[in-house]
């Protein structure tokens, strides 16, 4: 049974089929999220660009092996979280002694007293982008896909190549440091 045309698996095979108007609605679709989500996941805008271009190149060579088992979004966001992977394991630390040791003063330094009122929204969203930031890399990418591209905890796994289990200890970890670190 073929899927409908207006279903992601569909597109993907429509496309795959010679329908190149079918790409451009997918594209039209994902390039938001997946865009976000490879910014908040490699933090540097040169790096996200390129995985968000090599992503879309591996879904352009694998248009006739794909399979609309499972959601075509989690596949996409699979490809691009792999891609984000190895570009992690490309690019070692590189901070010199001077350089760690700069940061870690501007840490300990204390940050400026804060008027007795509610947090304005722009600081708001600053805590909340710097708390998504300090997350080690695997609770950020659960984080990411829970809140920004409304994963299932199943397809969290799927996208990451963890058990459920694992994805879930990476979600709630994640949470509860991002409440943590906004609320201070």
């Amino acid at each position: 049974m073929d899927a409908p045309l207006t279903d992601d698996g569909g597109l993907m095979l429509a496309w795959a089929g010679g329908n190149a108007a079918a790409f451009g609605e997918l594209y039209a679709k994902h390039k938001g999220p997946l865009y976000r989500f490879l910014l908040k996941t490699v933090k540097d805008k040169a790096v996200a660009d390129e995985l968000f271009q090599e992503t879309w190149s591996r879904v352009i060579v694998a248009r006739q092996r794909y399979r609309a088992e499972a959601k075509f979004s989690t596949w996409l966001l699979q490809i691009a979280h792999n891609l984000a992977v190895d570009s992690f394991r490309r690019q070692r630390p590189r901070a010199g002694a001077e350089e760690a040791e700069a940061v870690f003063a501007a840490q300990a330094a204390p940050e400026r007293e804060q008027p007795d009122h509610a947090l304005s929204a722009f600081e708001l969203r600053r805590r909340m982008q710097r708390a998504i930031e300090s997350l080690p890399d695997e609770q950020r990418t659960a984080f990411v896909l829970r809140m920004e591209n409304e994963l299932s905890l199943e397809d969290i796994a799927a996208v990451t190549g963890v058990g459920k289990e694992t994805a879930k200890s990476r979600l709630r970890y994640a949470m509860a440091r991002i409440r943590e670190l906004v609320a201070e």
